[in-house]
């Protein structure tokens, strides 16, 4: 029977450790999710993995790749344990992973140009805006009206109801 451990691997190298142990015939449970990012000005759907660093595999340790091999394989740099022993990870913990569904519907989604929404905390709590354009990842420019005058501010998106 197989036993599901999780491993960390080097920053960035989860795909080529994944490639790598899959060449050794063990089972890799590498989940990701899609998301959307403004990237240089550009709204575009990319996958990121959903636990950054980290794989799980299912290995048989009686016939299997020893632990030492796994652990030598590129892009890997162990097992996480608790104490000495590698941590098992339980089946339904796996199973529960692989039949979740994000909803991805809201996730990222960013309003359109001249969309109004809602500005929930910070300085300008409380007021109705008029969204304008993103400003990198983790702001956008908004129109707010100050003395009857429409203004653009900067505002973090989680500042922002829309």
């Amino acid at each position: 029977m197989k036993e599901w451990y999780l491993l960390y691997c080097k920053r960035g190298e989860q795909k080529r450790a994944k490639a790598h142990l899959e060449n050794q015939q063990i089972e890799c449970y590498y989940p990701e999710i899609e998301i959307e990012k403004i990237i240089r000005g550009k709204r575009q759907r990319i996958l990121e993995p959903l636990f950054p660093s980290y794989i799980f595999i299912a290995t048989q340790t009686e016939s299997g790749p020893s632990f030492t091999t796994i652990r030598s394989t590129r892009g890997v740099v162990d097992f996480v344990r608790f104490g000495t022993q590698p941590y098992q990870v339980p089946v339904s913990l796996i199973e529960h992973l692989r039949s979740y569904q994000v909803d991805e519907s809201n996730y990222g989604n960013v309003p359109v140009s001249g969309q109004t929404v809602q500005i929930t905390s910070g300085q300008f709590s409380g007021f109705d805006a008029v969204y304008q354009e993103a400003d990198g990842e983790k702001r956008s420019i908004l129109l707010i009206t100050l003395i009857n005058q429409k203004v653009k501010v900067k505002v973090q998106n989680t500042d922002v109801e829309w």
